[in-house]
């Protein structure tokens, strides 16, 4: 980063803070206590939770309380993805894999589904359940080889599908998603707090929904595998095509709450840019599709404002969010994130002044170390004097190694929170 200017880096370091105070907005330590009832008096309260943002949540939910106070017994058991967790006292985290689920993941969801099923009338269920959870918390539904649902999954996630087809067949597979956590509580009352991940904001997708009820059905699970070309396993294929099965039925008090979106990131980042003199222009925070495609979309309003100032002038600042896909074609590394930048970068080459911050609000693109990365007038240019092709890197889906290399990886470490992709185009 020697080569940068003065006003590169300033407006780099804009562009982070825009980002940071999208997660800090969504961050469990801030949005969590404010949406717990009162303590019970009596009976116990039984934490369940499973997501990226699960172990904070808990923690949360400890400070809140008090670990001491008076009222009923806190307790329970929270997963959440390996490197996310939390130093609890009361509440038990474990952690697993993500996006694959593993042995760990298995364990998880007996462990949490036993603690269901002992709680009495007189108890209250707090579900706390953000994004990642579908894989952190894994159960095949009897039946069904583990290795076969972990397989389809793992097509799913290659092939470049939406969240939400993902998550209807992890649920119509599972033994604990989909309502199942939620059956399980028997006669008990049931708070679900939400941090939501997906486009649209829908509680039964986010980690699949452990504890509402599942509106899909199996035939929409087996044409969503047709749909993307994939062959079920036999295990898969005779459970999706068996008789039907019976609804999942909840019997005790039921509440949701959701508690931090995308939009909430979104319109916390926009505050921030007023206060700077910017004017943000809101994308919304349900954008989906290719990250290459959304990112020439992206360029072309950019491309318009700097042209014809239109729908706004600059100075102004683009903002959106959502959940692009990535469908894997080459050998490299980097999430959907760097490769919406990466594709921006030649999409938008023509654009003067263009700078833009592309990051996961959890901390981690995709499998990678880094939360995203960053993007000025002078990157390709930097890149070239490297001998880099951003084109060729786009080819083999390796945006991360082409940002490592001018140093413009985004690195937080894990946020603990996940309300999806944050990204901001920044026009002087």
């Amino acid at each position: 980063m020697s080569s940068l200017t003065s006003s590169h880096r300033a407006e780099r370091q804009l562009l982070r803070q825009l980002f940071d105070a999208a997660v800090h907005a969504v961050d469990p330590l801030v949005c969590v206590g404010p949406a717990l009832p009162d303590r019970p008096a009596q009976g116990r309260v039984i934490v369940l939770g499973a997501g990226k943002a699960a172990a904070r949540m808990a923690l949360a939910v400890e400070q809140a309380w008090g670990t001491d106070a008076p009222g009923a017994a806190v307790s329970g058991l929270v997963v959440t993805r390996y490197g996310h967790g939390e130093a609890t006292e009361r509440i038990r985290v474990l952690e697993a894999g993500h996006p694959h689920s593993d042995a760990a993941s298995t364990e998880a969801a007996r462990q949490m589904l036993a603690l269901a099923r002992s709680a009495g009338p007189e108890d209250l269920l707090l579900c706390l359940i953000s994004g990642g959870g579908s894989a952190l918390l894994s159960l095949p539904a009897e039946g069904v080889s583990a290795a076969d649902k972990r397989a389809v999954c793992a097509q799913l996630l290659q092939c470049g599908a939406p969240i939400a087809e993902i998550n209807c067949v992890r649920r119509q597979l599972s033994a604990i998603k989909g309502g199942r956590l939620g059956e399980a509580c028997g006669a008990a009352r049931v708070l679900t707090l939400v941090i939501s991940d997906v486009p649209g904001d829908d509680p039964a997708v986010v980690a699949s929904g452990p504890t509402m009820a599942d509106a899909s059905s199996a035939a929409q699970a087996l044409a969503v595998l047709h749909r993307h070309g994939i062959t079920p396993p036999a295990s898969v294929h005779r459970y999706l095509t068996r008789p039907a099965a019976r609804p999942v039925v909840a019997t005790g008090p039921r509440e949701v709450k959701l508690l931090a979106t995308a939009q909430q990131s979104l319109e916390a980042a926009a505050a921030l840019a007023r206060h700077f003199g910017l004017q943000p222009l809101m994308l919304g925070g349900s954008l989906e599709g290719e990250s290459r495609d959304v990112a020439a979309v992206h360029a072309g309003i950019a491309r318009q404002i700097r042209s014809h100032g239109q729908p706004l002038a600059a100075p102004c600042v683009i903002l959106s969010g959502g959940e692009t896909t990535v469908t894997v074609r080459g050998d490299g590394r980097g999430g959907r994130n760097a490769e919406f930048l990466l594709a921006l970068a030649q999409a938008g080459a023509d654009v003067p002044g263009l700078y833009a911050l592309a990051c996961d609000t959890d901390g981690i693109d995709g499998v990678e170390d880094n939360a995203g990365a960053l993007l000025d007038p002078s990157s390709l240019a930097r890149a070239a004097a490297l001998g880099l092709s951003a084109r060729e890197h786009l080819q083999r889906n390796d945006a991360y190694h082409f940002f490592a290399a001018l140093d413009d990886l985004v690195l937080t470490g894990p946020t603990r929170t996940n309300v999806n992709d944050f990204r901001a185009i920044l026009l002087r």
